[in-house]
């Protein structure tokens, strides 16, 4: 398990497989929600995740996968595109400067 202190969150990586729909539009969601956190979210594909995301949210049939390819990296999944309780962690954990574990 990997875990990182909130208040080391300067970037949130939203990786998909196509890049297209509802991931777009859970970026944009969390650009408004974590803004006022100093925090910048950016959509990149599983497969070509910049290295220097300090989060990376996908769902969670791309779990393993974005696992893989990122070790050392707290990797989150959700199972719903909007409303999932993994969201309402990552922002408490910003806003609090807690621990978010993967």
């Amino acid at each position: 398990m990997t875990t990182i202190q909130g208040s080391d969150i300067r970037k949130v990586v939203v990786a998909c497989d196509a890049g297209m729909g509802s991931s777009v539009m859970l970026t944009s969601q969390l650009q408004r929600t974590l803004k006022p956190y100093g925090v910048t979210v950016e959509h990149a594909q599983v497969d070509r995740v910049p290295a220097d995301a300090d989060v990376v949210l996908c769902h969670s049939g791309l779990l393993s996968r974005a696992r893989g390819n990122l070790p050392g990296k707290v990797v989150v999944g959700f199972q719903m595109f909007m409303g999932d309780p993994a969201f309402a962690r990552l922002e408490s954990a910003v806003k609090e400067g807690g621990p978010l574990a993967d």
